[in-house]
């Protein structure tokens, strides 16, 4: 049982603030998949965001703003930070290139890779909000034990994955 976490009035509210501060966030993790489903299917424990890099200052003072602080830093893999009520965001700060494509730093020093396509839009709590696509959120979800939560999205991750093919 989650306690605490993260809702989607929470979700948007954050999107709202980091968005309105020059922010390039994509919706990764549970609240992604969803976000592609264009629907809540469970609760989630946090947020998780791609950022560009450029604005982690910017995201993480945006956020200390609302009483979210440094839990865990693994920098410059991923910094968590939370805030009362048991809200949770995971920010994932991604290099990007020329050409749109991006990398974040692994904390076993090796990368992760996002390709330019792999930055699409959905729908969480009736508004389109930028997500990691389909393909990368499964390539995401692969490399480590999954839990249940995992094996779910994975699930509906692959239903969403056929029902887009043509």
């Amino acid at each position: 049982m989650v306690t605490g976490g993260m809702s989607s009035t929470d979700v948007l509210h954050v999107l709202n603030n980091l968005v309105g501060a020059g922010c390039r966030v994509w919706v990764g993790g549970g609240w992604g998949v969803d976000a592609l489903a264009g629907k809540q299917t469970r609760q989630h424990r946090d947020l998780d965001l791609a950022l560009d890099s450029a604005q982690e200052s910017v995201a993480i003072a945006v956020l200390t703003d609302q009483a979210f602080r440094i839990e865990t830093d693994w920098r410059p893999a991923r910094v968590e930070l939370a805030a009362p009520g048991g809200r949770l965001v995971d920010l994932h700060p991604v290099v990007f290139g020329p050409t749109g494509d991006g990398v974040q730093a692994d904390v076993n020093g090796g990368l992760f890779t996002y390709p330019a396509a792999g930055f699409v839009t959905g729908v969480i709590g009736g508004r389109v909000v930028p997500c990691l696509s389909i393909e990368q959120q499964i390539t995401f979800h692969t490399g480590y034990e999954p839990r249940d939560v995992d094996l779910a999205d994975l699930r509906l991750l692959h239903e969403l994955a056929v029902s887009v093919r043509p």
